[in-house]
Parts: C-alpha cells; structure tokens; sequence
C-alpha cells in the first residue's frame, strides 16, 4: 500500500515536468526552477519508494521492529540493551532536562529513550543495562538500573 502511494506520488511532479516542457516555458528562468523543484520531489519520492521495495523484498521488516518493552508489576516499563549514546539536553527554565538514550542489543534495531533529568553518569556508554522506568507528567523518569 505505502509503496504504491509512494510511487504515485513520484509520478506526478514527472508530469508536471512534462506539461512544462510541452507547453514551452522551460527555457524560461521560472521553467527551469520550477523543473528542478518538481525533479527533486520525484527523486526523493522515488527513492524512498526504492528502499521501501529493498526492506520489503529482503524480509528485514519483521526483524528491524521495535523490542517490546516489558511492563511490571509497580505500574513501570522495563528494557535492556547495551548503552551505544547518551546526549544530555538542558531545558528552557521551568521545563524539565532530558537526556535521550540510544541502547542497542545483539540483532535488533537500537532503540531510543527520552528520560527527564541527566543520565550521562546512570548510564556509562558500553555498558550492558537493564532500565526501569515509569511515566509522571508526561515524562519518563528513571527508577531503577541494573549493570549486566
């Protein structure tokens, strides 16, 4: 389905294109941008129409999904994975920091956290972790880690 709509869509800047070079004005400054815009629009359509034929053919649609997260008994989700990157944001006054987790385990996809506060210490880079967490206010806050 999304690879027909996406080839759809990579079809009708082409015939913009070709209704501009039919009708005479691609000598034209405006011709030509308009052409280039029009070109580049089909290109990336029709690139991510490529990929999305490349991931569908080699079967990687099933293995590259998001891990399901496990949740437990106090009203918290657990994950694990190995720490590939932590990237601390500070926040405007009033909002909370965040810091964004990347984990990453043995055949599956990395898998991106978005925890309030600043983790660059909690979760050491290259370390095996086991991370507990629960929702408050919109925000996910560490409760517990354990280092495999």
């Amino acid at each position: 389905m999304v690879l027909g709509v996406l080839l759809i869509l990579a079809l009708i800047p082409l015939a913009g294109v070709v209704w501009i070079a039919l009708f005479g004005s691609l000598t034209t400054v405006d011709g030509i941008f308009m052409s280039l815009i029009l070109l580049t629009m089909s290109g990336i359509l029709g690139t991510t129409a490529l990929f999305e034929m490349k991931k569908r053919l080699s079967g990687s649609a099933a293995k590259t999904g998001p891990r399901a997260a496990v949740a437990v008994a106090g009203g918290g989700v657990t994950t694990m994975g190995k720490v590939q990157d932590v990237t601390f944001f500070e926040a405007h006054v009033g909002e909370p920091n965040k810091s964004i987790v990347t984990l990453a385990d043995n055949g599956h996809a990395a898998q991106t956290l978005v925890l309030s506060g600043d983790m660059r210490n909690a979760l050491p880079v290259g370390q095996s972790v086991k991370i507990t967490m629960r929702k408050e206010g919109g925000t996910n806050i560490l409760v517990n880690v354990t280092y495999a």
